[in-house]
């Protein structure tokens, strides 16, 4: 499920987005009047989408979208005349008066986008540091030597215990060579 914070200068407004939003099958995590409030709750979340006024009790829209944390998008809805003052900064605009069913194909488009960005990020290949490849390494050539194994036989050999243990490649040659 994708987190929602949903803030606005003025609780009355946030609370009815926040039900628009859940009687549409969507998880409101936190309502907020502040920009402050809302940076908050998403310090404390990877990912998500954040849906709010143009103006906020401590900062205006374009502050808080270059404030949130990086997986965070921005849904400001304002007036059209505001929106087309904050086109183009990665901000999507919903112009007043707000029609539900923009508001809801907007948030689920956002889920699928984010969706398919945490499924990409996970195919991605891991990127080893240096120290951790050197583990791997050692642990590698100390199969080789101690159990006459090939190069690939000792990765697979890593692999496979790792899988079978629950620990990634580098816990596993940690492990191993304490054996030592």
């Amino acid at each position: 499920m994708t987190n929602i914070i949903v803030v606005f200068a003025k609780i009355e407004d946030a609370k009815s987005i926040k039900n628009v939003l859940v009687k549409s099958g969507f998880g409101v995590n936190a309502v907020c009047t502040s920009g402050a409030q809302a940076l908050g709750c998403a310090d404390g979340l990877r990912d998500g989408i954040v849906i709010s006024g143009y103006r906020l009790a401590d900062m205006i829209c374009v502050e808080l979208k270059n404030s949130l944390p990086e997986g965070f998008e921005l849904v400001v809805m304002a007036s059209q005349r505001v929106l087309a003052e904050v086109s183009g900064i990665g901000i999507i605009g919903l112009a007043m008066p707000l029609k539900v069913h923009e508001l809801i194909n907007t948030v689920e488009m956002m889920q699928q986008g984010i969706r398919r960005r945490k499924k990409k990020q996970k195919e991605m290949p891991k990127i080893r540091s240096a120290e951790e490849s050197s583990i791997i390494d050692s642990a590698k050539c100390l199969l080789m030597e101690r159990n006459h194994m090939t190069e690939e036989e000792a990765h697979r050999y890593l692999q496979k215990h790792s899988m079978d243990n629950g620990t990634n490649m580098v816990e596993t040659a940690q492990m191993l060579l304490a054996l030592k």
